[in-house]
């Protein structure tokens, strides 16, 4: 069992920055294909950022692509999504997800993720 702690989230003004966190533990952290998703009220979950395994393989949406960064310490067992210029349309709970992979691959099919956080919220005012 892999359990998934998300931190960092809060109440900004637009144009700022915030560092999501997302800690694992239960097992080994290693080959594990890590997103981050989000999801505003009223709106379908969405991926936002991607990482491999190894950290090689990123990915990003559109909508973020260019003001958010996502990132690994293995031997931390920690992910980390960087958020800059934040946007009212940021505004969501943010979620952690973990699948298992062989490959070193990101993942960005939803359905795919085994393991997830609880959630932090990000709300960026106007």
């Amino acid at each position: 069992q892999l359990t998934l702690v998300e931190s960092g989230g809060g109440l900004v003004q637009t144009g700022a920055s915030l560092r999501l966190s997302c800690a694992a533990s239960g097992r080994t952290f290693d080959r594990w294909a890590v997103g981050w998703f989000r999801q505003a009220p009223g709106k379908e979950r969405e991926i936002v950022a991607a990482i491999s395994w190894s950290g090689r393989s990123t990915w990003y949406a559109d909508s973020v692509k260019d003001r958010f960064t996502i990132s690994r310490d293995n031997a931390k067992n920690t992910i980390y999504l960087q958020m800059n210029r934040l946007k009212p349309e940021d505004t969501a709970v943010y979620f952690c997800a973990a699948d298992k992979v062989i490959a070193d691959i990101v993942q960005t099919t939803t359905r795919q993720y085994d393991y997830w956080g609880q959630g932090t919220q990000v709300v960026v005012s106007s």
